[in-house]
């Protein structure tokens, strides 16, 4: 198995509340549109030092197969173009677990 982490921090002067939100929304819908997608977790980070991230996302798959076709899902792809206008940084993760 798969894991993928994702830990996005938005950009100054967005409205955080908002964006959470609206990802969290479009990060869960991806269970039921993207097959390979086993499960995934997203959440909403209470930390407030100025290095926090704001939202994490955690994914499972069974493969690298699997991670790359939901990169490359159409769903996906509408998230990563919506991250273009209001995203400031993010990190990422992935590694095999058993």
């Amino acid at each position: 198995m798969l894991k993928h982490i994702v830990m996005i921090r938005f950009a100054a002067g967005q409205d955080t509340e908002k964006l959470t939100g609206e990802f969290m929304q479009m990060l869960t819908a991806l269970e039921k549109s993207v097959p390979s997608l086993k499960s995934m977790e997203v959440g909403k980070n209470i930390n407030t030092k100025p290095s926090a991230y704001h939202l994490v996302l955690t994914a499972v798959f069974d493969d690298e197969d699997g991670l790359n076709a939901y990169r490359t899902h159409p769903d996906h792809v509408k998230i990563l173009d919506r991250m273009k206008e209001t995203v400031d940084a993010v990190a990422s993760v992935d590694y095999f677990f058993e």
